[in-house]
């Protein structure tokens, strides 16, 4: 196998939450008299950083700070983030991994009090070596937090991967000096993730094939 280790993203690649993101969004849009989005639009403009996202879907941080909206979102989600479940063949994919003697870990832009805590409810736990997020609730910090995070890895470089949903894990995957592979069932749809000239998957049981 060429890989020893995999770095997974969270929200979105194993976690199937786009459909509350775009909910969560849309109670900040309407209580603003703004549009509301589909989740094919949702695909199509959300990005990091989060504020340029807000931006595009017209949120004007001259008359309010980003934070306004930005907890608006947090309290929205985290209310009802007990609905959210796993995508199709997570858990047997993150088995059979481990199964065949590979080594995994979490690298999300979720705020780190809470990321163990949505592992723990989701029955993953235990299958991961570290479990790492963020130390703030708007997502900024991921690509500094991965840096770091490869010194905590007992692994060479070309021995690691990452597999996330969005443009922004392949730029962290880059600033680690690792590679990546994308996933296109979460939060930005097929040709963005093209985009970015990594493999793009439609299902988790083709990440099992390739890595294994």
């Amino acid at each position: 196998m060429k890989y020893k280790h995999i770095i997974w993203d969270w929200n979105g690649t194993l976690l199937d939450d786009r459909w509350l993101c775009v909910e969560g969004i849309n109670e900040s849009l309407k209580k603003r008299s703004l549009p509301i989005i589909t989740e094919e639009i949702y695909k199509k403009v959300f990005s990091f950083p989060v504020e340029d996202y807000y931006e595009r879907l017209g949120f004007d941080f001259k008359q309010e700070p980003f934070e306004v909206a930005g907890d608006e979102f947090v309290a929205y989600y985290a209310k009802f983030f007990h609905k959210t479940k796993l995508h199709n063949q997570v858990s047997s994919v993150i088995k059979d991994i481990s199964a065949a003697g590979l080594s995994q870990s979490i690298l999300s832009a979720g705020k780190q009090e809470y990321l163990n805590e949505w592992v723990k409810v989701h029955g993953l736990l235990d299958y991961f070596t570290i479990i790492r997020g963020i130390d703030n609730q708007y997502a900024r910090g991921k690509v500094e937090l991965g840096k770091s995070f490869m010194n905590e890895l007992p692994y060479d470089k070309k021995e690691v991967v990452m597999i996330g949903d969005t443009v922004h894990d392949s730029d962290v995957a880059t600033a680690m000096h690792i590679d990546c592979l994308l996933i296109d069932h979460g939060h930005m749809g097929t040709e963005r993730l093209q985009n970015t000239g990594r493999r793009v998957f439609s299902r988790m049981g083709q990440i099992l094939d390739y890595l294994i």
